[in-house]
């Protein structure tokens, strides 16, 4: 099972987590908010600050990938065309992160931010984590 933690307060980070869902049919991926008590202790076991919500993060086999690559290595899961976008991994990861970096750091400003973190659908909610 992979997580994604993500900054639930986030209206981008929302529409990502939605984005991810439809695609992903097989239920391949759980998620949690960065703001969550499972996001806590998955950063603590990877030495990542989920305090700092600037970043998406994937847990996969054991290992925590952060920023583009994270987001790579999700898209690399979802089905045809999304798979295709894992390409850019060929990009030097100090130029991926660096445009990451100017989306995180304006994503509030650009797409808005929530009071308080999603609340998933009955549908999707048993691929919540806490």
């Amino acid at each position: 099972m992979d997580i994604i933690l993500f900054d639930g307060v986030c209206n981008f980070c929302n529409a990502s987590i939605n984005f991810v869902i439809r695609h992903d049919r097989q239920g391949h991926f759980r998620f949690a908010p960065l703001q969550s008590a499972t996001a806590a202790s998955l950063g603590a076991a990877h030495q990542i600050d989920t305090s700092q919500l600037a970043s998406f993060v994937l847990v996969q086999h054991g290992k925590a990938y952060t920023k583009s690559t994270a987001a790579l290595k999700v898209a690399r899961q979802l089905p045809f065309p999304w798979k295709l976008l894992y390409a850019g991994i060929v990009i030097p990861r100090f130029v991926r992160d660096g445009v990451y970096d100017i989306i995180a750091r304006n994503r509030y400003r650009w797409f808005g931010r929530k009071d308080s973190c999603m609340i998933p659908t009955p549908d999707v909610r048993s691929r919540f984590l806490d």
